[in-house]
């Protein structure tokens, strides 16, 4: 389980740090992706992306091949160097917004990397009540 939040900056080759505890359990090649909901990135192993990917693949053609091109055409596999670096690809980089500084939050079986401003906006914006209420109306 990936659980925590963590800064780190991103130096001019666009390396960026992956905490140690996330990558004992990301393994020695991972997955690095667009999210579909928020400019930010998701981190996923080899076999939590094909599990996330396996209900749209499910879906109507059209919608499927719409969504995997999405998320394929830029979602990078990456290995991280002796140091625990990782290089995200320009197109990444661009998409999160990402500057000089990121953010990594463990979210259970993925993380995310944001833009250290974009994460700050998102927290001041999240409505954690109307998250609760939402959440307890399931009867969580």
């Amino acid at each position: 389980m990936f659980g925590g939040k963590f800064k780190h900056n991103v130096d001019a080759k666009n390396r960026f740090f992956i905490p140690a505890k996330m990558r004992d359990e990301l393994g020695s090649s991972f997955i690095v992706a667009k999210s579909l909901r928020e400019k930010c990135l998701k981190i996923y192993s080899t076999d939590a992306w094909n599990h996330y990917l396996e209900p749209i693949r499910q879906q109507n053609r059209n919608l499927a091949e719409r969504a995997l091109r999405f998320l394929n055409e830029s979602m990078a596999q990456v290995e991280p160097d002796s140091q625990g670096r990782i290089v995200l690809p320009q197109e990444l980089m661009d998409f999160a917004e990402i500057e000089k500084s990121a953010i990594v939050v463990g979210c259970g079986d993925y993380a995310e990397i944001w833009s250290e401003n974009a994460y700050q906006k998102q927290k001041e914006e999240e409505d954690l009540a109307a998250m609760v209420a939402e959440l307890e109306s399931f009867g969580l």
